[in-house]
């Protein structure tokens, strides 16, 4: 019998290889735990629709998407004229379809935004 080969069985090294063959089971566990789980998510929810129940286009056509310019609506002022209106007193700001509806272009030697790296207005 060849001692040296016992003794190196029972040194520290096994336990090294014990502790990282739990450490993959482990992670296997944890995987296989996590797909199940998945699964089960997936039962609980609703089925996709079927055919009949998609969307359908309108008779009169697809609807296309319309380009306008709009501007904001006035701020409505204080009943007693004196305080400002707090922000959950204003509610929905609205908008209005603006009476020119030319586009707004960029002014000449301006980059358009801070640090665009152009000379600015001069």
């Amino acid at each position: 019998m060849n001692s040296a080969m016992y003794q190196a069985a029972t040194g520290p090294q096994v336990f090294g290889y014990a502790l990282i063959l739990l450490a993959g089971l482990a992670c296997v566990a944890g995987l296989i735990w996590a797909f199940r789980l998945g699964i089960k998510v997936r039962e609980r929810e609703s089925a996709p629709p079927r055919p009949e129940e998609q969307p359908r286009m309108p008779a009169s056509g697809p609807v296309h998407e319309t380009l306008e310019v709009r501007e904001p609506d006035d701020v409505p002022r204080a009943a007693d004229g004196g305080d400002r209106l707090t922000p959950h007193q204003l509610g929905n700001v609205g908008s209005k379809r603006a009476d020119d509806q030319s586009r707004p272009r960029w002014s000449p030697g301006s980059s358009g935004s801070f640090g665009g790296g152009g000379g600015g207005r001069t």
